[in-house]
């Protein structure tokens, strides 16, 4: 039942996903209406309903061409994208030779699914965080940071790789560029209308046409604008939560289909404790930051949040899969911060194989002595059994044929 249920909301998902694609697109032809209106208001006087009346007539004459723009940069993107997100990240391409743990850890999980295995990319950073891109099977890949390289274990890094490979497989990364390609798109040509508006005021200023007026009427202008702008402002405010929508309601699966991968919840959940915190990616933007393992940029409202809280993930995790909780965690190097100098403390207990024991009870004295006095020393292993120099017994024809026995030769 719980795959059948996992299985069931991930197609319950990507219906949802095609519908906010459906969306964005929508989105994309009220951004031409809104400057269709905008043209037509700052064009000529009229009334308000000669001004929607001819912004829509603009629009379907439009229509084709916004069609055909936005595939043009939706091509670009599928055969580039890849290359824009490696220029921003510094991420580089590894092999089995270069990188054999991270290589075998991915193969295995590609393996018993049957998956064709991604490329593995590699980006030097401090952060611990990685992400998974790519349109189809030829170029999809995962980027993991050098830092959750060396601070993870095996099975803290085959649980990331186990998300990102679950996003593979749901088409999560497929669908989640394509957004970001439309919202970028239409977030660009909002944030240059509103540069023109406020940095040159044109915005305020109209032109008469030498027309007669006709039956256009007068007095619409200025709401029609201020109707343009809103139109505008909608638009670039809904694809971003389309964007937020497609990477929130995605984490969680993702996190499960990690431990259905690899049967091991908890490792999933040390390794959010881990990542909590650690994982931005100084320089990066926010559309790469959307599709990695955890987004710790903090928007001023949760609604604006590209991930859910890690709490709310390990929640999950615990409740549904059977995961054990440990807490925050702290990395080595942040253990050995807060403890005391070895001069100060005089002796240092040896660190256990969870990080260092200062909540460790120091280990037992060595036994008292008995009411007989001191314990005697342990007896040594005696290297070999005890022998006697000669046989009690000599073997019959032992004399003649020289033969040596267990202890020597005979007679010796």
């Amino acid at each position: 039942m719980a795959a059948y249920g996992l299985y069931s909301h991930i197609e319950s998902n990507k219906r949802r996903s095609i519908v906010l694609l459906v969306g964005l697109f929508a989105l994309v032809y009220l951004l031409v209406y809104a400057g269709a209106l905008v043209g037509e208001a700052l064009s000529y006087q009229a009334s308000l309903q000669y001004l929607l009346r001819k912004a829509w007539l603009d629009l379907l004459s439009a229509a084709p061409f916004a069609t055909v723009g936005t595939a043009v940069w939706i091509v670009i993107a599928y055969y580039f994208h890849q290359s824009m997100i490696d220029a921003v990240t510094g991420g580089h391409e590894v092999t089995r030779t270069e990188e054999p743990r991270l290589y075998n850890l991915l193969e295995n999980l590609c393996i018993s699914r049957g998956i064709t295995t991604p490329k593995l990319k590699v980006m030097e950073s401090d952060a611990l965080n990685a992400f998974a891109t790519g349109m189809n099977e030829k170029q999809y890949a995962i980027t993991v940071t050098t830092a959750l390289l060396t601070r993870l274990d095996d099975a803290e890094l085959e649980a990331v790789l186990g998300h990102e490979l679950t996003h593979i497989r749901n088409g999560d990364v497929r669908m989640l560029v394509i957004a970001v390609i439309i919202a970028g798109a239409i977030s660009f040509f909002a944030e240059m209308f509103f540069r023109l508006w406020f940095n040159t005021g044109v915005g305020f200023r109209s032109r008469r046409s030498n027309d007669s007026d006709g039956d256009r009427g007068k007095g619409g202008n200025f709401i029609a604008i201020v109707i343009a702008v809103a139109l505008i402002a909608v638009a670039w405010l809904l694809s971003s939560l389309i964007r937020f929508a497609l990477s929130r309601s995605r984490e969680f699966l993702a996190d499960a289909g990690s431990v259905e991968l690899t049967k091991n919840p908890d490792a999933m959940i040390s390794a959010l404790r881990k990542i909590e915190g650690r994982g931005e990616l100084h320089g990066a933007t926010s559309a790469v930051m959307e599709m990695c393992v955890d987004n710790p940029r903090e928007e001023w409202t949760d609604l604006f949040s590209t991930h859910p809280p890690i709490e709310a993930r390990i929640k999950v995790l615990v409740e549904a899969m059977g995961g054990h909780d440990p807490g925050p965690l702290a990395l080595p190097e942040e253990a050995d911060e807060g403890q005391p100098d070895a001069a100060q403390e005089g002796t240092r207990q040896q660190d256990g194989p969870w990080g260092g024991s200062a909540d460790q009870p120091p280990p037992p004295p060595p036994p008292a002595d008995g009411p007989w006095g001191h314990a005697p020393a342990p007896r040594p292993t005696p290297q070999r059994p005890f022998l006697p120099d000669r046989p009690p017994i000599d073997p019959p024809g032992a004399q003649e044929s020289g033969t040596p026995g267990p202890w020597g030769k005979p007679g010796g």
